[in-house]
């Protein structure tokens, strides 16, 4: 059984074939998904999708590249989304210092505002970090470890730093990129981290694995995923999607 802990069906890309794609995941052994919002307008896309498939969670939140449409009140109402059933967490929040979309100091406001929400509501967060490792990691050890559990999602940092945060108790999400030849600092961290405190997500529409890398990815892909990283541990698939299914629902507070 395969959970894919991190998926965008709301996007766009999935606007012609949305029903088809997701009622065919179980086919292929993907028994949940979390749907993660990102933008205000995600939101609600988000909540719909986990009402109209029982296999499917959600997140509420905001991410870094957006945080201009957040206020005070807006915030609230993230709260209450986040009050919903099958809402899992908050996510996914961070820092992004790619696109700059929004300055840094803006984005470190909303960044440590929705962590302090994920805190008082009890849920565990999502965090996006691009060109952002340390702020990302200072951030989350100084207002947010001990307190709720979380992902790093889409883990693009250093086997030291991904020690450090396995430390604090979180997890690591393993995606496409994990395939690709050229991630060959994103194997080591999967070779020295234990399974334990890993798990499966697509990020999609975005990241396919290879061989279908620069396609529109979706959850069934992730058996390549799974493969990469058993050949990396030396173990099974099998060993890889169990394991993997396990340490999802310890992230998400499910009931196995």
């Amino acid at each position: 059984m395969i959970f894919d802990t991190h998926a965008h069906y709301n996007s766009k890309q999935y606007e012609e074939d949305r029903d088809q794609v997701l009622r065919g995941l179980k086919d292929a052994g993907v028994e949940k998904v979390v749907n993660i919002a990102a933008e205000w307008d995600s939101l609600e896309a988000t909540v719909k999708l986990t009402e109209e498939y029982p296999f499917v969670y959600g997140t509420v939140g905001i991410h870094p590249d957006h945080v201009e449409e957040l206020d005070p009140g807006k915030l609230e109402i993230i709260r209450q989304m986040s009050r919903k059933d099958k809402i899992l967490a908050i996510g996914e929040i961070g820092l992004d210092y790619h696109w700059m979309v929004s300055s840094k100091d803006m984005q470190k406001e909303w960044f440590i505002r929705q962590l302090e929400l994920a805190k008082e509501e009890n849920l565990p967060v999502v965090i996006h970090s691009r060109d952002a490792a340390r702020d990302t990691f200072e951030i989350m050890r100084d207002v947010h470890a001990g307190s709720t559990q979380g992902v790093i999602h889409c883990y693009s940092g250093s086997v030291e730093m991904a020690r450090e945060y396995v430390k604090l108790g979180y997890y690591l999400g393993i995606g496409g990129v994990v395939t690709f030849k050229n991630s060959k600092v994103l194997k080591r961290v999967v070779e020295e981290i234990p399974l334990s405190h890993l798990v499966l997500e697509t990020d999609c529409p975005y990241l396919s694995p290879v061989p279908y890398r620069g396609k529109r990815n979706s959850s069934d892909r992730l058996t390549y995923v799974a493969a990469a990283i058993a050949s990396l541990k030396g173990c099974d698939r099998e060993d890889v999607e169990r394991i993997t299914w396990e340490n999802a629902h310890r992230l998400y507070g499910l009931a196995l």
